[in-house]
């Protein structure tokens, strides 16, 4: 007879219910922002990386070309980003974050900072830096495969 798999002690289950709480805490603090997590990590990666591609952007930010596509149009319609030709290749869009786009960002800077906290809070100092460190392993492991 087949038995029940203890999801409490699979790392799968685990990481997702963590993804749960990351962003419930995130959703929480940042309530009055007009901004998801996904629309965070593209338009600070746009920060980063002004004039970057959206193929390019995608693959920084580990999200798929169509989702990072739809997010990039949410963040133009709300005048965070902009479209511009790539003036080597007029049928290449590049992705710049614009003024409102900057400001937006810096309105909520502390505020990320604060779910970061949160996210870790249960952790001594120590666990914190590990399980930040364990999980850039889990991750760059993977992508290496």
């Amino acid at each position: 007879m087949i038995q029940s798999i203890d999801l409490q002690a699979t790392p799968g289950h685990l990481i997702r219910r963590a993804q749960q709480i990351a962003v419930a805490i995130f959703a929480e603090q940042l309530a009055s922002a007009d901004i998801t997590p996904v629309q965070f990590a593209i338009l600070n990666a746009l920060l980063g990386s002004p004039g970057i591609d959206q193929v390019s952007l995608a693959k920084r930010v580990a999200f798929d070309p169509a989702t990072s596509g739809s997010v990039i149009g949410r963040l133009e319609a709300k005048g965070w980003v902009v479209r511009e030709a790539d003036p080597a290749d007029r049928r290449r869009k590049l992705l710049v974050v614009t003024p409102q786009g900057v400001q937006a960002l810096a309105r909520i800077q502390s505020d990320v900072a604060q779910v970061q906290e949160k996210i870790l809070a249960p952790l001594t100092p120590q666990e914190q830096s590990q399980f930040v460190h364990l999980l850039s392993r889990l991750v760059q492991g993977h992508q290496a495969a």
